[in-house]
């Protein structure tokens, strides 16, 4: 058996092959390739015969365990914070790094870390999507506020049917009319998204399987707590089997 660490960077990835003489881990085999360069990737694994990778969990490891993940014996997802000897060391470089998760790996002292499945990846795409159109909103609304608070003229329902029309009617410069004006284009564009973004979530939710449903349906019980927090709490817990206590979950959600 082969063990592979693997340093992964958005442009490089660097591999390092480690076997077991008796119960002491030697390095084998090193390689660097271009992330675009996939198939020399594959092909380097394909040669390698039985092995295991691990690798740290970055923003960008999906698409490599995708690409050899039905040649690995084991995919092995280390978590950065937990492995210390790669978070604390003075001596850090891509072949270092490497060359620790194939030693680590080889002597299965590697700190695992989720990863979540294809359904909850795609889950948290669209929450955190939808939260990013509301912060835009939110955004554009306090920047036309703030216009008119410079002539005293911010009111309560701005942005009501009402309020459009008061803003429309309001004596402003031209320069802060165009401004507001381009804002509320935006603030149009963003809320019909909003919108869409809203059935997308309604429609990924009905193919829900049934411990999602299930856990949906308790986290609707609770007073003041609607889909958008419920969307939230799913997608980012993803397996919530996987917390030992409510401690956990807690910790993981910075609370």
């Amino acid at each position: 058996m082969k063990y592979v660490g693997v340093d992964l960077h958005k442009h490089v990835i660097v591999l390092c092959v480690v076997v077991l003489v008796g119960n002491r881990p030697k390095v084998v085999r090193r390689a660097r390739f271009h992330c675009r360069d996939t198939k020399a990737i594959r092909v380097f694994f394909q040669e390698l015969g039985s092995f295991q990778v691990a690798v740290e969990a970055t923003a960008a490891y999906e698409w490599f365990f995708q690409l050899i993940e039905d040649l690995a014996d084991r995919l092995v997802l280390a978590h950065p914070k937990k492995l210390r000897v790669i978070a604390e060391s003075t001596r850090k470089s891509d072949k270092i790094d490497a060359e620790v998760l194939g030693v680590f790996l080889g002597l299965d002292m590697i700190p695992q870390s989720y990863r979540p499945t294809p359904r909850i990846r795609q889950y948290r795409t669209l929450v955190r999507h939808r939260c990013w159109l509301q912060r835009r909103i939110t955004s554009l609304k306090c920047k036309i506020r703030n216009i008119l608070g410079h002539y005293n003229a911010d009111i309560k329902g701005l942005f009501t049917r009402e309020g459009a029309e008061y803003l429309a009617n309001t004596a402003l410069s031209p320069a802060d009319r165009f401004a507001v004006e381009a804002l509320l284009e935006q603030l149009q564009l963003f809320g019909r998204q909003l919108r869409q973004a809203d059935r997308q979530l309604a429609e990924f939710a009905k193919a829900a399987p049934l411990v999602e449903s299930e856990a949906r349906a308790v986290l609707d019980t609770i007073p003041q707590v609607g889909a958008v927090t419920i969307d939230v709490v799913l997608s980012e817990l993803g397996d919530w089997r996987r917390f030992r206590s409510q401690k956990a979950v807690t910790a993981f959600a910075g609370l």
